[in-house]
Formats: C-alpha cells, sequence, structure tokens
C-alpha cells in the first residue's frame, strides 16, 4: 500500500517557484507528459511500495501517489513527502520532468538502478502501446526471449514479470503446445491470414489452456510465432496433486524429473480439451523442471525436442516427451549430458538392482541369446526369464523386444559416461529444430 500521509496541505497561495502568488499549476489533463507521468506513479507505486510522485522541469507536481497534491509545488509538500537523495529523470519526446520516491519503511533499501530498469520498461511498454501494440503482444515477446535464454540480469527478469503481473519465482516447467492447424489456418474468404487474426485465433487457445489449469496464477501463457503456444505450468508435487499417482517414483523427488508422470498425465488431458475446442490437430512437448530462472530455456529445449522428435517419429495428436520418445531421443538429441541424464532416469530402477544390472550386460553381450546367457550366468534359462520380467515391471521397458532393447542397450552405455555441462540453450540443437 502506498506509504500513510498525513492530511494533504491545504491549497494555501504561496508556491516558491516561478507562478504568482494566487495560482498552483492545471490540473493534469491531456498533455502527453502527464499521461505517462500518471502510469509511471501507478507501477511504480504498486510494485515498490511507497510513494512516488513526478515534477515537471519547474518543480510542480504532474503525477502523484495523492491526488490532492496535483498542481502543488514540490515545496509545498516537502513536510509530508521525504524523497531519496537521487531523483530520476523522465523523457518522453520533447518533455521532461522528473520522478521523485519517497524513502522506503522497508527494511531492504531501494535499488535506484533497478528503478530506473522499470521506468525504462513502462516507457517502453506506453511507446508500443501508443503505436498500436498491445500488452499482450509484449507480455508474449518477454516470455518468448526468456525461453530463447536471451542474456538478462534475474533481478530485472523478475521486475519485468512483476509488472506484467507474472510470479516467475514458482518452480515451472515448459509445456510446448503445437497450434498451428487451427491458429494459422486460412479461411477460404481470406488467404492473406491478418494478423489479428492469429493473435485471436492464439488467445482462444490460451483461454482454453488457463480454463482446463482453473488458477490463472497457475499457468503463465504465451503465443511464440508458428502457431505454437509456450506455457509455463508450476510444477511443484501441490500444483500438480490433480493428476498426481500413488505409482509414481518417490525416489525422483529431488530430480530433474520430479513430478514428469503427473505432468504428462495433465497434458493429455489438456490435449483432449483443446482438440475439442478447437477440432484440429494439436501436439504437445512436455519439457522437464530446471531450477533457477536460466532452468526455464532448459525446460523449453527439452519441449522442443521432445515435439519435434516426437511429431517427426510418432505423429501428431499425442503427447511427447523425452523419456517417451524411445531410441529416436538418443539419436536425436545432440546435447550429450541430455541424453545421458535420460538415459540414467530410464534405469533408474534398476540402480539398487545389480544383479539384474550383470544380467542385462551378459544378455547383450551374449547378442540376447537366452541359452547362452543362462550358461555364462550358471543359472536356469526359467531364472533367466524371470529376471528379464523384473527388468520390465520396474523399467517398462522389455529387452526382449527389439526397439526396447535396443533403449535399454544405449541407456547402459550412456550412463557409464560422465556428465558434462549442457550448451546454453541458444545453442542446445536437436535433431530437425528450428533457428529462431
Amino acid at each position: 500500500m502506498p506509504m500513510p500521509l498525513a492530511n494533504p496541505p491545504e491549497p494555501h497561495t504561496e508556491p516558491s517557484l516561478s507562478l504568482p502568488p494566487s495560482e498552483t499549476l492545471e490540473q493534469p489533463g491531456n498533455d502527453p507528459l502527464q499521461k505517462v507521468a500518471r502510469q509511471v506513479v501507478e507501477q511504480l507505486t504498486r510494485l515498490l511500495q511507497t510513494g512516488v510522485i513526478v515534477t515537471d522541469q519547474a518543480g510542480w507536481i504532474i503525477a502523484s501517489y495523492e491526488p490532492a497534491w496535483l498542481g502543488l509545488s514540490l515545496q509545498r509538500v516537502r513536510s509530508q513527502f521525504h524523497p531519496l537523495n537521487a531523483a530520476i529523470p523522465l523523457r518522453w519526446g520533447e518533455d521532461q520532468g522528473t520522478i521523485r520516491i519517497a524513502a522506503s519503511t522497508q527494511t531492504e533499501p531501494l535499488n535506484l538502478r533497478l528503478i530506473q530498469r522499470l521506468v525504462d520498461l513502462i516507457l517502453q511498454q506506453t511507446t508500443v502501446l501508443t503505436s498500436g501494440t498491445s500488452q499482450h503482444e509484449l507480455k508474449h515477446k518477454f516470455i518468448h526471449d526468456l525461453l530463447r535464454g536471451r542474456p538478462l540480469n534475474r533481478l530485472d527478469i523478475l521486475r519485468d514479470g512483476q509488472i506484467f503481473g507474472m510470479d516467475l519465482t514458482r518452480p515451472r516447467a515448459v509445456v510446448l503446445i503445437d497450434a498451428a492447424n487451427y491458429i494459422l489456418a486460412t479461411p477460404e474468404f481470406d488467404l492473406e491470414r491478418p494478423t489479428h487474426q492469429i493473435w485471436w485465433r492464439a488467445q482462444r487457445v490460451i483461454s482454453s489452456v488457463v480454463s482446463f489449469f482453473h488458477l490463472p496464477n497457475d499457468t503463465i501463457c504465451a503465443y511464440i510465432g508458428d502457431g505454437e503456444i509456450a506455457v509455463l505450468k508450476a510444477s511443484r508435487t501441490q500444483d500438480l496433486a490433480a493428476w498426481a499417482s500413488g505409482q509414481d517414483q518417490a525416489s525422483l523427488l529431488n530430480s530433474s524429473w520430479a513430478n514428469l508422470s503427473a505432468l504428462k498425465r495433465a497434458g493429455n488431458a489438456l490435449l483432449s480439451r483443446l482438440r475439442s475446442d478447437t477440432q484440429a490437430a494439436i501436439t504437445i512437448g512436455i519439457g522437464r523442471y530446471h531450477p533457477q530462472l536460466e532452468g526455464l530455456a532448459h525446460s523449453y529445449q527439452d519441449a522442443r525436442a521432445a515435439l519435434s522428435l516426437g511429431k517427426h517419429f510418432h505423429g501428431q495428436n499425442q503427447v511427447h516427451c523425452l523419456d517417451s520418445l524411445g531410441i529416436a531421443a538418443f539419436i536425436g538429441l545432440a546435447d550429450e549430458a541430455t541424453k545421458i541424464d535420460l538415459a540414467r532416469h530410464l534405469l533408474s530402477p534398476l540402480d539398487q538392482e545389480t544383479e539384474l544390472l550383470e544380467t542385462l550386460n551378459v544378455f547383450f553381450d551374449q547378442n540376447c541369446c537366452p541359452s547362452t546367457t543362462a550358461q555364462q550366468l550358471s543359472i536356469h534359462r526359467n531364472t533367466l526369464s524371470y529376471r528379464l520380467e523384473k527388468v520390465t515391471l520396474l523399467t517398462g521397458l522389455d529387452p526382449r523386444r527389439f526397439d526396447q532393447a535396443m533403449q535399454i542397450r544405449l541407456a547402459l552405455l550412456l550412463r557409464s559416461l560422465p556428465t558434462s555441462p549442457s550448451p546454453p540453450p541458444d545453442q542446445h540443437p536437436t535433431l530437425g529444430s528450428r533457428t529462431e
């Protein structure tokens, strides 16, 4: 809330600056600088939780969190408004003003560099909005740049997110929706696909997503072009409780694969909703949760790879995730660290099963021949069958089926390699990925 103040001064006619004693500044109207000043005061007061005013070059208040001060000189309110020593210039076209911020009552001091960044962003928004671009488009561009891993200061990102009403401090995973068959569809009467129609259809998809998850603050959505919607889904266990199962692996709680099964169930339910709402082909890629703000770009790369490879090898109208792509993931992913992480995830149910791991290694060394494998292990063939069945039960992969055997074999080889750091998100290619 704005800083509480005493009753505003009576409109006594003794301004200390250039106007005659009997005059005060005319109340703000349609002057461009005054309009911008009101936007700045409104947003900064909300974000900083302290008083903000803007004065013109002569020192008259043209925007204030205390409406009764409009038109008074700064000198008149000095006894009730105690600004920081530093003032921030406000420039709009050829007009100039000064932003003055009350000293915060909070224990943490205000960071003037961050405040300047906020002012710059507010002015940028106002500039674009004046030229006809909506705040929705600015928000979508902000998310697009964030997911592409554009270098930005962490505090700047959090502040910018606040301006757009987004809580980026919560753990989130990226869900990438390919709705191009709906968003980019060209009606027979309009072969040019006007931009307003694309935005309208994208907004319809976003509305369906937000409605599906029920809580607007739980889900951040943006249209990122090419008929795709990026969803930043809150991914803590409580955020996915509606899709959780008692069979989900508790051992993954501290892993990037944690809650992924619940997220995939949510993705499948969302897919059904979107296909019903749009009557068009929809495909979804699911990314893992990665920590910190930088993790959103890595989660986007996971979702992008899953969507691209999944569509290529398994088709549309499905939910794709790295761990459900089969051997396509090991072939199509260029990032070695991701492949090693995937291999360890797929075989994690066998981490404490040294006997089963030894059995698999011998089984593959013997070209998947049961008789020679049993002989090499000095066990009965029925015992071997039991062990292989247990592998299937624990991992969901059957070493007696060719494609799944290949997946297990590749995972065994990869999990023995040391993990190397992943490249930056913008250098994180996949087979069939696009450059943007």
